[in-house]
């Protein structure tokens, strides 16, 4: 049987005469993201913004038509309801009360109160949590410096390891997927929760794993062919990674795509995020971190010399031959 592959080997796109149109849709989509940050900001999750989250099993599918008009009666500010996974699964959402424990505790008790006598004694109340807006603030402080550090980490890594172009190459194209992210959730206005802020740390990871793909072949063919023009040199790399590159980011998706559709409601958020994430990781690994190389006129490496190149790479004028 013939291996099957899923780039053929005669691959020659040349990605690097794109990159100015890349280079255009990526500034456009990042001032897009941050307008949007700026204008709608994030659905900060009760994670950050602070509130209470009550869990409930009912007997039945529930009418949340009904019960956000029972529970909006109760005087307690914002409440919001959703299915949490199957149908008889309820997530109930109470705006942070004004005081201390024992307002919170109140505000739950008539939740409960209310829920019960409106809607019959068959209710199991699976879950309660409490989180304070000081609490919020931290978790928020935490999640920026974990993304930052990463970032600053990932830079240093890529330093030593190549040169400081590719440093500076793969930390924009990390910059540009976290912003990215960060400005679907503002379109969408998806929950951004803690979940969230672990989601953008494997994009982190993942691009960065595409992009060094990319860049250690890049560098060795940076030694390979010495005379070779270093726009078709990066597209040369690409195209010799590009069967690696998009079978991982395939496979990849075909997994986040059935946690997404079959994992429920409790990661769905975390699952479009990754989505979203390889999908932006896969094309700023191609059109944004090796283009910038030649943005920043990345120099020929040192080490040994150049080997000879192969017959099939020397291109013969046609009729020659």
């Amino acid at each position: 049987m013939r291996r099957f592959r899923f780039v053929p080997e005669s691959t020659d796109l040349p990605f690097m005469r794109w990159r100015r149109i890349a280079f255009v849709a990526s500034a456009v989509l990042i001032a897009a993201a941050v307008a949007l940050f700026a204008i709608r900001g994030l659905n900060y999750g009760i994670d950050f913004r602070g509130g209470i989250l009550i869990e409930v099993k009912t007997p039945t599918a529930p009418d949340l038509a009904a019960m956000r008009s029972s529970l909006g009666g109760l005087g307690l500010g914002e409440v919001a309801l959703q299915e949490f996974g199957a149908a008889d699964d309820l997530l109930i959402r109470v705006e942070r009360q004004p005081g201390a424990e024992a307002e919170q505790l109140r505000a739950v008790a008539l939740v409960k109160e209310r829920l019960d006598a409106d809607f019959g004694d068959g209710l199991d109340y699976r879950r309660t949590e409490f989180v304070g807006p000081k609490v919020g603030g931290e978790l928020i402080a935490a999640g920026i410096q974990a993304v930052v550090f990463a970032l600053l980490a990932m830079m240093v890594y890529i330093w030593f390891r190549f040169e400081w172009q590719f440093s500076v190459g793969a930390v924009a194209a990390l910059i540009h997927d976290v912003v990215l992210t960060i400005g679907m959730f503002a379109l969408t206005g998806m929950e951004f929760n803690l979940a969230t802020v672990a989601a953008i740390l494997l994009i982190v990871g993942y691009s960065m794993n595409d992009t060094v793909v990319v860049y250690d072949r890049v560098r060795e063919n940076l030694r390979k062919y010495k005379k070779l023009p270093l726009e078709d040199l990066l597209s040369r790399s690409i195209n010799d990674t590009l069967a690696r590159t998009l079978m991982t980011s395939i496979t990849t998706l075909l997994a986040l795509l059935a946690l997404y559709f079959l994992g429920g409601a409790v990661i769905a958020d975390f699952s479009f995020a990754m989505i979203w994430g390889v999908l932006v990781g896969t094309y700023s690994s191609i059109f944004i971190a090796a283009p910038l190389l030649i943005t920043m006129n990345l120099r020929r490496l040192g080490g040994r010399e150049p080997e000879p190149e192969k017959e099939a790479d020397v291109k013969l004028p046609k009729g020659a031959g």
